[in-house]
């Protein structure tokens, strides 16, 4: 399988889809459509919502009927992104090689972009429960767990040590956690609404879980090391910003060799999971392509 030409599937059925969401930006408040249009047409390889339908599918549904979560977790990522990129948070000028969304837009606009992204995507979920494109309980599940993995104790929370971390220096097991939350939360949910789409159990869901988590530590450990050892054109954003912005990383902490061989170690963690799964070759693919990426 090539797992490049399956995520170029993937990507472009969520873009089609992405592209539905946003309404026409001929109207006065045109200026944020066209900020959330643009920070969501930046490109990258659609990582998060290929999981969603790719779980969807190893559990038995077809991945249309998760569309709607993709394209929810696509926008809660870009969202994200956008307040990241602010210059009250990690300040950065570039994002996949463009400008980010506040250099193109201005700071209140790009705000503003976000703060719509972060809801959109709990109308996404609520209308694909009411049209019946996945049953009224998977869609109060799957917006609870996006509220709880993208809030206090996920992402937002995740973001927020972050920020308390900087100029300090954490243990090892604290900046783990850091990253569950951070990075982790969201690529869990990810494979858990996919489950949950389809209608899988409980077992099949806690090993998503799990997948998710795990990968997402490796990914984001993986960024620490590429923070270092890249260059901007590869990244497509800044380097060494982790040591300009004051953060000390696992990388920071026990050096790259040490680094490397943790991503090792949770992709073979990760992949062992998925033994709850059938045909699941698509997915142990990505994870390695994950470990070892350029950018």
């Amino acid at each position: 399988m090539n797992v490049n030409e399956k995520l170029k599937e993937y990507a472009k059925t969520t873009e089609e889809a992405l592209g539905k969401y946003i309404p026409s930006a001929d109207c006065p408040q045109k200026s944020v459509i066209e900020a959330a249009r643009y920070s969501l047409s930046a490109g990258g390889k659609r990582i998060r919502p290929a999981l969603v339908m790719e779980f969807c599918k190893v559990c038995g549904g077809k991945p249309e009927t998760a569309l709607p979560a993709a394209c929810a977790i696509e926008m809660t990522h870009t969202f994200s992104l956008i307040h990241d990129d602010l210059p009250c948070m990690d300040d950065d000028d570039l994002r996949r090689g463009k400008p980010s969304c506040h250099k193109a837009f201005g700071e209140a606009t790009a705000l503003l972009a976000g703060d719509a992204l972060a809801i959109m995507p709990f109308e996404v979920i609520a209308k694909a429960g009411l049209d019946k494109t996945i049953s009224a309980e998977a869609a109060l599940r799957i917006s609870q767990l996006l509220a709880e993995l993208s809030g206090f104790e996920g992402m937002i929370g995740g973001q927020t040590l972050d920020l308390e971390y900087e100029n300090k220096k954490p243990s090892v097991s604290e900046i783990l956690e850091m990253y569950r939350m951070k990075t982790g939360a969201l690529l869990e949910f990810c494979c858990r609404a996919g489950c949950i789409a389809a209608g899988a159990d409980e077992n099949k869901q806690n090993a998503a879980g799990k997948f998710g988590r795990s990968i997402g530590l490796a990914f984001q450990i993986t960024d620490d090391i590429l923070d270092i050892t890249s260059d901007e054109k590869t990244l497509g954003k800044p380097i060494g910003s982790d040591s300009e912005n004051g953060k000390y990383t696992y990388v920071s902490a026990v050096g790259i060799d040490k680094a490397r061989e943790r991503v090792k170690q949770l992709t073979a963690e990760a992949k062992e999971l998925l033994s709850e799964f059938s045909d699941t070759e698509f997915l142990n693919e990505l994870a390695d392509m994950l470990a070892e990426r350029s950018n």
